[in-house]
């Protein structure tokens, strides 16, 4: 009797001894170490603690400011996106967070890329009552998801000069105030931190002829964030540098030579030069006005009035005012310029 009690007695200890410890909870202490979470993450995934993350963040506020907020949100909806099928499981585990804090949820849950994203949406309706109206919009198609978001058609030089005498100096578009943010930009990141996938930085290679752009400051902002980030974090992670390097082969004439760019400043780490020459395109922008406006000065006339470059160039918001310094030209406080891919 006394022996058999004494073998099950070794049988328990040893199933205690061979049990895995239970996870610690992830302490979220700061922006920073949450960034510093997320760059470990593709090395080893480990979606079960993402809602740890979450109330973490929430905990200290670090959603209060969605200008700010775009990396969690795409590293959220990555997480989402990658792991359909225990979706509703880290959604339930995320959501006791501040009631404010509800629009991350809704937002990834739009951005996670799921096929039943809009039904998930609406099974937590109730669950999020104080954003109903946000996630009718994103339902019903009102906001732009992070599949359709696409770089807005290029204007021809024609089509520039009509909009300077019409008054329109701009064509309407939905999507286009989200394109130009580097909120934007951020979210790709955060997605594409949590899935190593190429989507996210196909939508980036889109955005790069905008580095190039000397008619829009907000355009040239998002297109030199974009062509410094990517140079950047390719110096550093060579899983990127390898899917660039295969993504080169097939891109468009606007985007190739910019493209082989960022691949040569990654590949000699020479990404300082990569950010003096975005910040000084940013100077011209804002010393000498819009490009297309000046282009027209050397035409001489047009109909029958005198083009003088007094009269058409524009008055031109500040770098300052627009956060380019903090961007291009100093301190990086965009969490897309941060490596986080931890190689």
């Amino acid at each position: 009797m006394r022996c058999a009690i004494a073998i099950v007695l070794l049988l328990v200890a040893n199933a205690a001894a061979a049990a895995p410890e239970p996870a610690r909870k992830l302490e979220i202490g700061s922006r920073e170490a949450a960034l510093k979470w997320i760059g470990a993450y593709r090395s080893k995934p480990q979606p079960a603690r993402v809602p740890d993350l979450v109330r973490g963040l929430s905990a200290i506020g670090a959603f209060h400011d969605p200008e700010s907020t775009g990396a969690f949100v795409g590293f959220v909806a990555g997480v989402l996106g990658t792991n359909p099928g225990r979706a509703h499981l880290l959604i339930d585990a995320m959501l006791p967070i501040q009631t404010e804090d509800h629009w991350v949820l809704v937002r990834a849950i739009a951005y996670s890329g799921l096929p039943d994203w809009k039904d998930i949406l609406l099974q937590y309706r109730d669950s999020m009552p104080t954003r109903r109206a946000m996630i009718e919009k994103y339902v019903t198609g009102a906001l732009p998801t992070l599949v359709e978001v696409s770089p807005p058609k290029e204007r021809t030089l024609g089509d520039k000069v009509k909009g300077l005498f019409s008054g329109a100096s701009k064509p309407p578009a939905m999507t286009w105030k989200m394109d130009a943010s580097p909120e934007l930009l951020d979210t790709l990141w955060g997605y594409y931190f949590a899935t190593g996938s190429y989507s996210p930085i196909y939508r980036m290679l889109g955005m790069l002829p905008w580095s190039n752009d000397k008619d829009d400051t907000d355009k040239l902002m998002v297109g030199s964030m974009t062509k410094y980030t990517l140079a950047v974090n390719a110096a550093r992670d060579a899983a990127l540098r390898a899917m660039l390097r295969r993504a080169a082969a097939n891109q468009p004439k606007d985007v190739a030579p910019i493209l082989a760019d960022v691949l040569d400043a990654a590949e000699t780490a020479d990404t300082v030069r990569i950010r003096k020459e975005q910040y000084a395109a940013i100077e011209e922008i804002k010393r000498k006005g819009p490009g297309y406006k000046r282009e027209l000065t050397g035409w001489g006339r047009l109909g029958e009035g005198a083009i003088g470059v007094g009269c058409v160039t524009a008055a031109v918001m500040s770098v300052g005012a627009l956060g380019i310094p903090c961007v291009v030209g100093g301190a990086a406080t965009s969490a897309a310029l941060r490596y986080w891919g931890g190689q």
